[in-house]
């Protein structure tokens, strides 16, 4: 039975990967650098926004931004090129990755704040370091060290909200993660995914309060709440007649 395809809209998403049969996929520093590599060049090429990442020994974790429908694109020329090295390397064949990467839409502030705490802990869950400034193969440390943040990371949400604030990061990044509140907001991300199936009666009324708003203003506050209720940027756009991009640039600013 054909796997079904994506639904990508723009927005942030939590990805996470491991490898096949749960083995290790970075063995050594510079496995864990070249896929930095890879994830930042790919990124620019894509137009996509890395917010934070982590790399363990056998998956990794990213929360990423897309602004149009290339997110499964991005992902499989990351995860290819990165076979193929570490194939080569190590005189294998065969699939490295446990079958497709799987990806939750971050669909409200609640989520994303916990999640980018989430993972950067990840290191300090697993007990290897004691300190998330130990561990080297996460975003955490480039955003203490403002004079060296990768390209990739320049427009995450930690560097535009809080700068050179250091103190601040490692006050937000090391607060306490109720995990099984994330995994409740997992939930509600699945059934915003799920949104672009709803039925016509929540459709008209979608469309009873986006159409009668009286100007720019009071219609971008409509969207907003639209999307926060779980209707699809596609299908807001679909109603009002503009572009995603246009809805999605609605959703970002209000975020600010």
């Amino acid at each position: 039975m054909p796997r079904k395809p994506r639904i990508e809209v723009a927005g942030y998403y939590h990805i996470v990967n491991r490898g096949v049969e749960q083995r290790v996929v970075f063995e050594e520093k510079e496995d864990y650098e070249y896929f930095e590599e890879l994830m930042c060049f790919y990124a620019k090429s894509y137009g996509i926004t890395i917010h934070n990442y982590c790399l363990m020994s056998n998956h990794y974790h990213l929360l990423i931004e897309i602004e149009q429908a290339n997110l499964s694109k991005f992902m499989k020329q990351l995860n290819m090129s990165y076979s193929i090295y570490f194939n080569k390397k190590n005189k294998r064949s065969g699939h490295l990755w446990q079958g497709r990467f799987k990806s939750w839409l971050v669909a409200n502030e609640a989520y994303l704040y916990t999640l980018m705490i989430y993972i950067e802990q990840n290191p300090l869950k697993a007990n290897m370091v004691k300190e998330l400034e130990e561990y080297p193969y996460s975003s955490y440390n480039y955003f203490l060290d403002s004079n060296n943040i990768p390209e990739c990371l320049e427009q995450s949400w930690i560097v535009e909200n809080y700068e050179n604030n250091t103190e601040a990061i490692k006050a937000f990044l090391n607060s306490p993660v109720d995990t099984s509140q994330l995994d409740e907001m997992r939930k509600a991300s699945a059934l915003v995914e799920a949104s672009n199936t709803q039925k016509k009666p929540d459709l008209e009324k979608l469309k009873t309060k986006l159409l009668n708003t009286k100007d720019v203003k009071e219609r971008n506050i409509q969207i907003v709440k639209a999307y926060e209720k779980g209707y699809s940027q596609q299908m807001i756009a679909t109603v009002l007649g503009i572009s995603q991009q246009a809805v999605y640039a609605v959703v970002k600013r209000s975020r600010k």
